[in-house]
């Protein structure tokens, strides 16, 4: 679904199709929020997979492409950091509400919250519609034909089809390697939610709080990365260059051990939707995003599959070999396969880049979307 709507939110303008997922996700913890009895678990796992469908990863699908927008490539970094930093600082009150409030208020907050954060997007959030991008890409034409100056892809028609040719492989090449990225890291990262905390609680006997303190320095850590480090490396060294930092550090990284490797493999994320939403135009924003979400979902997704039983596995006395954290080298195993095309993408350096658009942004929009 991901991709679909995507691409009805480069149609149909980025609000309209916002609406949608933040509505329904008030439902399923309003429920909750309601009673806890079977008949309320019942129709919570009904909305809630319902719900899921247009929901888990739509927002932020959406939110990317609304900032690449309202931003210039200049800007994209930083702004996307700090956007992927508020989602971590929303987790880490999340799992502080978690530890402190009894399960009543907990669901109790969250619905309150859900509809708060959909009514604040209804009222303050400026729509971006097709026709004002294409505004913005016609006044930057406009401009650079006063300017007398010629786009790269007009100068490799001028010199022939080769380098057309090239320019297409490599945008191919970048776009597979983009997909192999995104899909590797989502399997990674699933293995490191249900089947890694099962791993924890059965081989050092972990209970609620120890895992609300290791997810409180995971995103307290994600949190500073992505607002501090982020937005000041990536001008200097590149997004693709901290892209493989991240996948690195998610190899090397030992939970129970090293807690604040998230600080690193925290640059992931929005390493790869800058690297993707600076490859695309203002009208293709919302359809590469989703197809990255869309990705990221299925791996979320077929990850337990393969990491719950096999942690299960070795954790009997029925394992192949006696190593009870296999499955734990596995997740890093996916993480350095991710490195590969990751170090690809550093080799491929960009032959025809995008023509900077140079939107006219009002300074009230900008104060919204960061």
């Amino acid at each position: 679904m991901m991709p679909v709507i995507g691409r009805w939110s480069d149609v149909y303008g980025r609000k309209a199709l916002m609406t949608v997922p933040m509505t329904a996700c008030i439902v399923p913890v309003a429920i909750l929020a309601v009673g806890r009895t079977e008949k309320f678990y019942y129709a919570y796992f009904v909305c809630r997979t319902l719900s899921g469908i247009v929901c888990d990863g739509a927002i932020q699908c959406l939110a990317l492409a609304y900032v690449a927008d309202r931003t210039t490539d200049g800007q994209r970094a930083s702004a996307i950091g700090i956007l992927a930093a508020i989602g971590s600082a929303a987790f880490v009150c999340g799992t502080l509400a978690a530890r402190f409030f009894s399960t009543p208020h907990i669901f109790m907050f969250a619905t309150v919250v859900s509809m708060v954060a959909a009514v604040y997007m209804r009222i303050f959030l400026s729509d971006t519609t097709p026709c004002c991008c294409c505004c913005h890409m016609i006044q930057s034409d406009a401009t650079a034909n006063r300017l007398g100056k010629t786009s790269e892809p007009e100068k490799a028609t001028e010199n022939g089809g080769a380098p057309l040719l090239l320019d297409y492989h490599h945008h191919h090449t970048q776009q597979k390697n983009q997909a192999s990225i995104a899909f590797l890291n989502s399997v990674a990262e699933g293995g490191e939610q249900a089947p890694f905390q099962y791993y924890l609680k059965a081989r050092f006997h972990f209970k609620k709080n120890n895992f609300a303190d290791i997810m409180l320095i995971n995103n307290l850590g994600s949190t500073l990365s992505q607002l501090l480090l982020f937005p000041m490396l990536a001008p200097l060294v590149g997004e693709e260059v901290l892209l493989c930092i991240g996948l690195c550090a998610g190899f090397c990284n030992v939970p129970y051990v090293a807690s604040l490797f998230p600080i690193l493999i925290s640059l992931v994320k929005p390493g790869l939707q800058t690297i993707v939403s600076k490859q695309v135009g203002r009208n293709e924003q919302g359809t590469a995003q989703g197809c990255i979400s869309g990705l990221s979902s299925f791996g979320n997704i077929i990850s337990p599959l393969i990491f719950s039983p096999l942690t299960a596995l070795f954790l009997s006395d029925a394992a192949p070999f006696p190593y009870q954290g296999f499955s734990i080298l596995c997740v890093g195993i996916a993480w350095l396969i991710a490195f590969v095309p990751g170090a690809m993408m550093i080799k491929l350096a960009p032959l025809t880049p995008h023509p900077p658009i140079i939107p006219v942004v009002p300074s009230s929009d900008l104060s919204v979307v960061l």
